[in-house]
């Protein structure tokens, strides 16, 4: 095992102790399990409407001792969990990043929310930088949207795909929890930068051509709440890029906070990512407005052979048509008048 392989075996510890001590920790001593591989001024940012913050007790208080007062026990199911040197910059650490569900009894009222008092699944994407040994930066995606389909919230539309709970990979084998060998990692990193990269040239205006270059045939994009999971080409399509493209004007693309890959896996986060001008209509709530509005955007992929497979997205919507003067949780509080 060379210098990098050790590195990224050692971010990975840190990080699987992190999720270990918070999943152990009684909700009194959450921020101190928190702590112990976090630094003192860690970063903290998670999707809307939870705020981002500095350092463990504030995460404690700001996201997960709220979550758990709805859901509980809360249950951490990772199914893609792999690490990489960010191949935008040449800064200390290593990312490390998880996904799956959070699961747990939806036993009290969420984000106005009615509880159903049953096994409920919240899809998650978490992006931990690990720099000597302790974690400086965090960010977690919580698809906020998903849940509200999976509990018919009364506020959230029908979507243009199916919205389930989401899978892990077909190939049931993405917790990297061993080091891959680094060439792999290499392919699945040049592909899909392909394939951004092409997406960008044209504006985001994706065509069946594009897609036969990189993606199979049978390729799945496991979208967020709002959109859903459309499956083949031809749905995805359908299903993702047309109402996406009708309903949204192109704008600026901002970069990404980090890309990375190991072994058949790869993806990134950015904060925002790019920004888009509504034109009305798009997932059956955003209005018509001449405002730029961000997206915060994770694409995690699964590389089969020389093309893409499987497609991990989230998108903080929540946040996006705050910006656009839509308050989805507001509007569901009233709906249900409950907090």
């Amino acid at each position: 095992m060379d210098h990098r392989e050790q590195a990224h075996a050692a971010a990975k510890l840190t990080v699987l102790s992190h999720h270990r001590l918070i999943d152990a920790a009684p909700n009194h001593a959450l921020a101190e399990a928190i702590a112990v591989e976090t630094s003192a001024q860690c970063q903290f940012q998670f999707t809307a409407p939870f705020c981002g913050c500095i350092g463990p007790e504030n995460a404690a208080q700001n996201f997960w001792t709220p979550l758990r007062a709805s859901f509980a026990p809360l249950q951490r199911r990772p199914d893609i969990f792999f690490a990489g040197d960010n191949h935008l910059s040449d800064e200390p650490g290593v990312w490390v990043v998880s996904m799956g569900h959070l699961l747990g009894l939806f036993d009290q009222p969420f984000l106005g929310m009615r509880p159903t008092r049953q096994s409920t699944m919240l899809r998650y994407a978490e992006f931990n930088l690990v720099v000597e040994g302790e974690i400086v930066e965090s960010t977690v995606f919580l698809d906020v949207l998903n849940l509200m389909a999976q509990v018919r919230a009364e506020a959230l539309p029908p979507s243009t795909a199916a919205t389930l709970v989401t899978p892990g990979p077909r190939t049931h084998d993405g917790l990297l929890l061993e080091s891959q060998p680094s060439r792999e990692g290499e392919k699945t990193l040049k592909l899909f930068l392909r394939m951004i990269d092409r997406l960008l040239a044209e504006d985001v205006h994706t065509t069946n051509t594009d897609l036969s270059l990189d993606w199979t045939d049978d390729m799945i994009w496991w979208g967020p709440g709002g959109i859903g999971a459309p499956y083949t080409q031809g749905r995805y399509l359908e299903q993702h890029c047309v109402p996406f493209e009708e309903g949204l004007k192109w704008g600026d693309f901002f970069g990404h906070r980090t890309e990375f890959a190991e072994g058949h896996y790869g993806g990134f986060f950015g904060w925002p990512t790019f920004d888009v001008t509504s034109l009305g209509g798009y997932i059956g709530l955003a209005p018509k407005s001449e405002k730029k509005a961000t997206m915060r955007v994770v694409d995690l992929y699964r590389r089969e052979g020389e093309k893409i497979a499987e497609n991990w997205n989230f998108i903080d919507h929540l946040h996006f048509l705050e910006q656009l003067g839509v308050d989805l949780v507001a509007r569901q509080r009233v709906l249900t008048g409950l907090d």
